[in-house]
């Protein structure tokens, strides 16, 4: 399948959505927090992010769902730095300490293009949210050097629904998150108690511009898939998030319910996600899935 932004780039309109971009960047609107800082002139706001692009790292990833590695793997370029903060972030050097390297947008074209000589199946922007005007350039210098990978959108959840507006065409799969169905959870473990609602809002509009996730001899080309992280004492609220996708996405959603949350950075000053969760937590959460007749996607189901 030909990626869409190849379109866009010859008609003009992906520049176009890069002035569009980099014009919000004036008074910063990028996430659902619109901090309103210039990042033109490297005010930083709650992602603590400037004008330059931060690269952590990049590199082939196996670890990722398995549509998205292959044979090959995942070519994923991780973003530094987040707007959501998570008190319990496994990657919190990178999230929280701002880990990474400041890198040009041209850079991270070349970095592009590696990862597809490298025989990468898809180009995976992890963390992409706060940079999402510099990774749109980063596209529009790599097209020129021969890119036709699909592009991996692999974001937390906590969107602008109208910064996703603006990725229509251009990003083939959404990888978002969907880590809470309560104000309560998402204010107090990643301060951001409208976290459910604009997720809601951003994964209708990612699913209405790709639709269900398109598998062609087991690689994803395009589509949605969901993540949602099984917490501790059902902090995350997985039903009401399960009932979203079943009710008003679709049960042919392509779900990663994961079972690999450990209390990291912050999370033994909060006593009731201070340990992993059981296999039977584990256990009721995909066995809602089921019964809302969600079966598409990856569990870990401890032999059972």
């Amino acid at each position: 399948m030909t990626p869409a932004y190849l379109q866009l780039y010859q008609n003009g309109e992906l520049k176009n959505r890069i002035h569009k971009l980099y014009s919000i960047l004036e008074s910063c609107e990028l996430c659902p927090r619109k901090c309103g800082v210039n990042r033109l002139k490297d005010e930083k706001g709650y992602c603590r992010s400037g004008k330059e692009l931060s690269v952590s790292s990049y590199g082939p990833h196996f670890g990722e769902e398995d549509p998205l590695v292959g044979d090959s793997g995942s070519g994923t370029i991780f973003l530094a730095s987040c707007n959501l903060l998570c008190v319990y972030c496994q990657n919190y050097d990178i999230s929280h300490e701002g880990y990474g390297k400041h890198v040009s947008e041209e850079k991270v074209a070349d970095f592009i293009i590696d990862l597809q000589t490298r025989d990468c199946h898809n180009i995976n922007f992890v963390t992409p949210t706060h940079f999402a005007s510099q990774l749109l350039k980063s596209i529009d210098f790599a097209i020129p050097k021969g890119l036709q990978l699909p592009i991996v959108w692999n974001c937390g959840g906590y969107e602008n629904v109208e910064i996703i507006k603006l990725l229509e065409g251009i990003v083939d799969i959404y990888m978002p998150d969907m880590k809470y169905g309560s104000a309560e959870s998402a204010g107090r473990y990643s301060d951001a108690p409208d976290y459910f609602e604009c997720c809601r809002e951003s994964v209708k509009e990612m699913h209405r511009q790709v639709g269900d996730l398109q598998v062609e001899n087991g690689i994803a080309t395009r589509g949605l898939l969901v993540r949602h992280l099984v917490l501790p004492n059902d902090v995350a609220n997985s039903r009401t998030v399960l009932e979203f996708i079943a009710k008003e996405i679709s049960k042919e959603t392509y779900i990663n319910i994961m079972d690999q949350y450990r209390p990291m950075f912050k999370a033994s000053d909060y006593k009731e996600i201070a340990r992993r969760p059981t296999i039977k937590e584990y256990r009721e959460v995909v066995k809602i899935a089921e019964e809302l007749g969600i079966i598409r996607g990856e569990t870990y189901r401890h032999g059972l």
